[in-house]
């Protein structure tokens, strides 16, 4: 059992996306996973000014909040839409407080859209700018397309290949996360 934050990039008004990250988080339960789902929205940071860890002692609760999450985290699920072929601001915002809490673990990168490119361009920036902030990300992505057809409101697959993909994807992702967390307790 790992400790998995699953992160959601999209703060816009009827958000589709969620779907997805609630399917991830369910089927990170189901394997036996503790997870958490950090959605940019419900916390409302500020355009980043200065990182958490410049902040010192005087760093607002939320960044204390998130900063804990990610720093007991064993890995990560980031769950990207794609905007005007790139990751969401509120993603990179969210994201860029933070850098140390990350290192040396792994991402598994879902990246989704209404349409049928499932947010792939926004996926391969993702995984440069994950690198950048010390994030493994693992080699395969989980691509969503038609999003809003996929997944129901609470993230039951409405597509059934999507049951079948996410086996294959996860077992690639807890191989990272077992191999990664090994490594740093050495």
């Amino acid at each position: 059992m790992f400790n998995i934050v699953v992160v959601y990039g999209s703060v816009r008004e009827k958000r589709e996306g969620i779907k997805a990250a609630k399917f991830f988080m369910n089927k990170l339960k189901e394997r036996g996973h503790n997870s958490i789902l950090i959605d940019p929205i419900e916390y409302k940071l500020p355009f980043i000014a200065k990182t958490f860890k410049e902040y010192g002692t005087k760093a607002p609760e939320s960044l204390k909040e998130l900063s804990s999450l990610l720093k007991n985290a064993d890995g990560y699920i980031v769950v990207t839409a794609e905007y005007n072929h790139n990751i969401p601001p509120a993603l990179t915002n969210l994201m860029s407080y933070f850098g140390e809490e990350y290192s040396r673990k792994p991402a598994g990168i879902v990246s989704y859209s209404n349409g049928p490119f499932a947010g792939v361009r926004a996926a391969i920036q993702l995984r440069e700018f994950l690198s950048a902030i010390g994030i493994v990300s693992i080699p395969n992505v989980f691509p969503v397309s038609k999003v809003q057809s996929s997944f129901d409101e609470n993230g039951n697959v409405l597509d059934e290949n999507y049951n079948r993909r996410v086996k294959t994807f996860l077992e690639e992702f807890e191989w990272y996360v077992r191999a990664l967390k090994r490594e740093r307790e050495l």
